[in-house]
């Protein structure tokens, strides 16, 4: 081997030790398959929440080839919800009664669709049934919603009003609403808007109740999702049939010492509202990573709810992600260190595709990490030792021959 193919071949293997070095720093890592255009998607496992930094920050793509290491940037995509609401024009033509209740007739300016129509009332406590209905000559009318509930329970205890009135797109000239109730109401406003928003792609959690416990006035039950997950949504299936109005609060344990007594858990908040039996969509919140929730049902002098079961979601997490040199590419992760990557594609994403093919992730392997070098003893080999005791040896002779010449 000629002296230019030796300095090849160590420049080679000097690259492809740093290139490793460069993984060593992250725990974990998973081969990306199936690399075939310049924009792929991946979707990120379980277990990548389980071993990353709470905002993600230390995910990472890396192709090693055999002179170098690439970054491939990405995008974090979070498919939560796409909010777009339109309000549309509209004027209230009349307020009559009959011995069903009292309606109010609008006319919308153009023949829009709509989904929703909120209402504001100045009373603070009521429970009335609504008729909404549509017509495009005030002749005919039909039914849009029938003996729809809204409600506001206002007292000591109990904040909450529900008078939203939700249906499928519809396109009517006239509307005209039906509150069956005794007394006139005094409908402040009325809000009727086309509601766009895009729901968002949830992924379903196992989850497992630790416990549920009645502590004075409260009920609180304990759940744990079985490993760390990034969760959005909450819904607990209650068996109670008569209604209900109970305020509640969401917490997540952030962190936990070890106490004489055990374990002492810190909680954090993550949503703070009302579960009733009229509107049992859930409870949506900021996204957070938690394996341990929980929930907190303020029961006052009411008897306790019988919780069925509860439903966990989180958004489903992408990364959209550029690969313009072919090498073996890994997704890698768990780096307490590693700060959020700020690439040039975050900002300029005209040229990015809509639908990117999607990439096989490998099995989860462990990095393994470079070993520390020992520190042998200096005196670990005896030949060392037998030095050290001739030069001590000669050392002392040579000042008691000193001394004895000089007697």
């Amino acid at each position: 081997m000629n002296l230019k193919n030796k300095l090849l071949f160590f420049f080679g293997l000097w690259s492809c030790t740093m290139a490793f070095g460069q993984l060593s720093t992250y725990d974990y890592k998973q081969e990306l398959k199936g690399i075939s255009e310049q924009w792929h998607t991946i979707t990120l496992p379980n277990q990548t929440f389980q071993n990353s930094n709470d905002n993600l920050s230390d995910i990472r793509i890396y192709g090693v080839t055999a002179t170098d290491t690439i970054e491939s940037p990405y995008i974090l995509q979070v498919s939560s919800e796409k909010n777009s609401k339109k309000e549309i024009a509209f004027k209230l033509l009349n307020t009559t009664s009959n011995k069903d209740g009292y309606y109010f007739t609008y006319e919308v300016a153009t023949i829009e669709a709509i989904n929703k129509i909120d209402l504001n009332f100045n009373e603070t406590n009521f429970n009335w049934h609504i008729v909404l209905e549509g017509s495009q000559t005030q002749n005919d009318w039909f039914k849009i919603l029938d003996d729809y509930r809204i409600l506001s329970v206002q007292n000591n205890q109990t904040n909450y009003t529900y008078s939203t009135l939700t249906f499928p797109e519809s396109k009517y000239k006239y509307y005209r609403l039906l509150v069956k109730s005794e007394a006139k109401p005094e409908l402040k406003q009325a809000v009727i808007s086309l509601d766009g928003s895009v729901n968002a792609s949830y992924n379903t959690y196992p989850i497992t109740f630790m416990n549920i416990a009645q502590k004075g006035k409260k009920t609180i039950l304990d759940i744990d999702l079985n490993q760390r997950m990034p969760i959005s949504f909450l819904k607990l299936k209650v068996a109670d049939e008569v209604d209900y109005y109970r305020s509640v609060k969401l917490q997540y344990i952030s962190d936990s010492i070890q106490t004489e007594k055990g374990l002492k858990y810190t909680y954090r908040n993550l949503y703070n509202g009302t579960v009733s039996s009229i509107d049992t969509t859930g409870f949506k919140f900021t996204s957070t990573l938690a394996q341990k929730l929980r929930i907190i049902i303020q029961n006052n002098d009411n008897q306790a709810l019988q919780i069925e079961s509860a439903v966990a979601k989180g958004y489903t997490h992408k990364l959209l992600a550029r690969f313009n040199n072919e090498a073996d590419y890994y997704m890698v992760y768990g780096n307490k260190n590693a700060s959020k990557p700020t690439y040039d594609i975050q900002q300029i994403t005209s040229s990015i595709p809509e639908n990117a093919p999607a990439l096989t992730l490998g099995d989860i392997q462990e990095i393994s990490k470079p070993k520390p070098a020992l520190k042998r003893p200096l005196f670990e080999n005896k030949l060392w030792l037998w030095l050290v005791m001739g030069a001590v040896i000669l050392v002392l002779g040579w000042f008691t021959l000193r001394m004895m010449a000089k007697r």
